[in-house]
């Protein structure tokens, strides 16, 4: 195929990606999913509510599930409603149109990869989805709730009334989801580096010192209080996924016996 064969190519799966995220994010900015009794069993359907779609029906969850109870969550501007509903609507259609974009892009640099890196690709897309889908539940469920909680609590002995925007809210919220999300796919990365022959599996255990500090240094990064104590929120479940990987790696991948140079006559 000419370059400009590629380029068309690459624009039309752009182009059906972006189709799949519009229509999810219509959906979630139109239907609400609501309780209907039909014929005396309770059913959930989508209804037509633009007001109280599901992008406002999830953001009112993340309020209720992230947010302290001292901690009153206010709008400082006309738009900041409408904007952070958009936001939530677009974090929806990106999770959900997954398998389309995944399904395309494999699409795009398949016919570039050797027939085993294609079959590499295939076995890592169900470890990756599992393990991303574990950081966001981590994540939402201990690691935020317990970051918000704990940064506000300083506020509370100066005695000053605690607020947060709902921008301000959900972009943190959604950055730390993405983050950890993101994070947990280090197994997979070592995996795919060690069985595509580019490390050795002992390389991992010869450097654990390294990625000590680079792990660290991450949670450091992406915490947003300098107390030492929420990084280790991110780095202790990357501590234990890299020596979890580590070890299945040992398991299932042979080392490749080095074999000795001939001595120089």
């Amino acid at each position: 195929m000419s370059l400009m064969g590629h380029i068309a190519e690459l624009r039309n799966r752009l182009l059906r990606i972006f189709i799949a995220i519009m229509v999810i994010m219509t959906f979630s900015l139109t239907f609400g999913i609501k309780q209907v009794r039909i014929n005396d069993t309770n059913v959930y359907l989508p209804i037509p509510n633009p007001f109280d779609n599901l992008s406002m029906q999830l953001l009112r969850k993340v309020i209720d599930d992230i947010i302290p109870p001292f901690v009153e969550p206010i709008v400082t501007a006309p738009a900041q409603g409408f904007v952070s509903m958009i936001i939530m609507a677009l974090f929806i259609a990106v999770i959900l149109s997954s398998p389309v974009w995944v399904r395309e892009m494999s699409g795009f640099i398949g016919p570039a990869l050797y027939e085993t890196e294609r079959k590499l690709v295939l076995r890592m897309i169900i470890p990756a989805s599992v393990l991303f889908a574990a950081g966001v539940l981590f994540s939402y469920t201990f690691v935020t709730p317990f970051i918000v909680d704990f940064l506000y609590r300083y506020a509370l002995p100066i005695g000053v009334t605690t607020f947060i925007s709902i921008t301000d809210m959900i972009s943190f919220v959604l950055l730390f989801l993405l983050a950890f999300g993101a994070s947990f796919q280090l197994p997979v990365i070592m995996y795919a580096l060690t069985i595509s022959g580019i490390v050795e599996p002992n390389f991992w255990k010869k450097n654990a010192r390294y990625a000590l500090i680079i792990i660290i240094i991450f949670g450091a990064v992406i915490t947003p209080d300098g107390s030492g104590i929420t990084m280790w929120f991110v780095a202790a479940p990357m501590l234990a996924l890299y020596g979890g990987a580590y070890l299945v790696i040992r398991r299932k991948i042979k080392v490749t016996p080095k074999v000795p140079e001939a001595p120089d006559e």
